[in-house]
């Protein structure tokens, strides 16, 4: 037996320091791992700052779109003027154009606003109401023709320019060069709201209504667009999901290990990488060009999201299936399976939580895509009506949410800017949603080996 102290290590010995205090070496690896903890805590300081800040500056401009300013009007339906004959026949009445409704709107004005002293001419009241607002009277005047002669009161859109100015949106100094109003509209507008004749509501149409022209941005809305993402998504799950899982099992499962699966593999993560755009004329050639599909259809639109969703898809589904210990199939495989049965009942099952994870993510990603919509045409169709039913759905011409916020986003009235960041708050919600399903399908079915 010996004592290990009788013959120490040379180099080694303590020179006269404790083990209880840290020498030079120690310090300065100490520092070192501080200095990194701060770099990372400054890290995801500054990522919250600007997710913060990019959050605010959603929410401070798209918020006020979700509300709008009407004017409540007495407008009286003049016989003489809508159904001179008095035969209540509704050929006659559709004959009346807009225009014809325009004199009753004014004189509705002239008589709301009688009592207030204002500089504004009778000619020029009505430029405080949007365009739409004739065709709204009309619309009414043709559902219900046994109200002619009758005062009915209507709520009517105020003009963009009034509404922006409710909103702060529109400062009087604004109106100095512009034709549409004035500071004297802008005086009657606060009488108005004072008397309670003119309000901000919740605006409904923003979120169920459809696009409508420059000229009438108070009337746009992003409903139409929201149900042509809907079966543009429609498409790429019933497309996308079962030829990426198809793809993803043979791959991971049953092919040979040679250079051509390598080849087929390295593409595969290529194309994942391949700008969004490309798709977008690939889409345009194979779908338009030489198959003929309809231009600005949401199935020519998902069918081009499809071909950008697939190596997403099949990426996080060949990782699902590797995630599931080979041992499952050696037992399966041990009992008599073959190897399809393996698979199928076993691997796959088991796999299916990250596949439908990957999958929604995937939509989410398809969903948010603006460049390849634009080489299709959905950004230069302006979608004005709903699909008359689920082949029309597929088939018309329609927007979608992205391709419409693009498009707001590039028209002169400010208006339609604000709309599109309304829009985008709509997107986001969207997205959000299908992450969290995603996040909950994970929790609820995951599995730990």
């Amino acid at each position: 037996m010996t004592d290990a102290t009788a013959n120490p290590i040379p180099g080694t010995a303590s020179k006269g320091k404790s083990l209880l205090e840290q020498d030079d070496r120690t310090k300065r690896r100490n520092a070192a791992e501080k200095r990194f903890r701060a770099y990372g805590i400054a890290a995801i300081s500054i990522g919250l700052l600007f997710l913060l800040a990019l959050l605010w500056a959603i929410i401070n401009n798209g918020i006020p779109a979700f509300t709008q300013t009407f004017i409540n009007l007495e407008v009286e339906l003049a016989e003489e003027n809508l159904d001179p004959n008095g035969n209540r026949s509704l050929e006659d009445i559709r004959k009346v154009s807009t225009f014809g409704y325009n004199p009753l709107i004014g004189a509705a004005l002239i008589a709301e606003t009688a009592d207030i002293e204002t500089e504004v001419s009778d000619g020029d009241l009505t430029k405080i109401l949007s365009a739409s607002a004739a065709a709204v009277v009309r619309n009414y005047v043709i559902e219900n023709p046994d109200q002619i002669g009758e005062t009915v009161e209507f709520r009517l859109l105020a003009s963009s320019r009034v509404d922006g100015y409710l909103k702060g949106r529109v400062q009087r100094e604004d109106l100095a060069r512009d034709r549409n109003l004035d500071a004297a509209h802008l005086d009657l507008i606060d009488e108005m709201v004072t008397r309670g004749s003119t309000e901000r509501v919740f605006n409904w149409d923003f979120i169920l209504g459809a696009d409508a022209s420059e000229s009438r941005p108070e009337q746009a809305g992003i409903g139409v667009s929201m149900l042509g993402s809907f079966f543009m998504m429609i498409v790429v799950l019933f497309a996308a999901l079962p030829i990426g899982v198809a793809a993803s099992i043979y791959l991971e499962e049953f092919a040979p290990q040679n250079k051509f699966t390598d080849l087929i593999e390295v593409n595969i993560s290529n194309l994942a990488a391949v700008p969004s755009i490309v798709f977008g004329i690939l889409g345009l050639a194979v779908f338009i060009q030489f198959a003929h599909l309809p231009q600005s259809a949401p199935l020519v639109g998902g069918l081009t999201l499809t071909l950008m969703t697939l190596p997403t898809i099949v990426i996080s589904t060949r990782a699902s299936l590797k995630a599931v210990p080979p041992s499952i199939r050696d037992a399966a495989l041990g009992v008599g399976a073959s190897k399809m049965q393996s698979v199928f009942h076993h691997v796959l099952p088991l796999a299916m939580p990250g596949i439908l994870t990957g999958t929604i993510i995937g939509l989410a990603q398809a969903l948010g895509e603006t460049a390849p919509l634009l080489l299709i045409g959905m950004v230069g169709y302006i979608a004005s009506n709903y699909p008359d039913g689920v082949a029309s759905g597929f088939l018309d011409p329609n927007s979608a949410m992205p391709a419409q916020i693009y498009e707001w986003a590039k028209r002169a009235d400010p208006a339609y800017y604000e709309r599109a960041w309304g829009g985008i708050i709509v997107l986001l919600l969207f997205l959000l949603t299908m992450n969290i399903i995603a996040i909950i399908l994970r929790r609820r079915f995951e599995r730990r080996w």
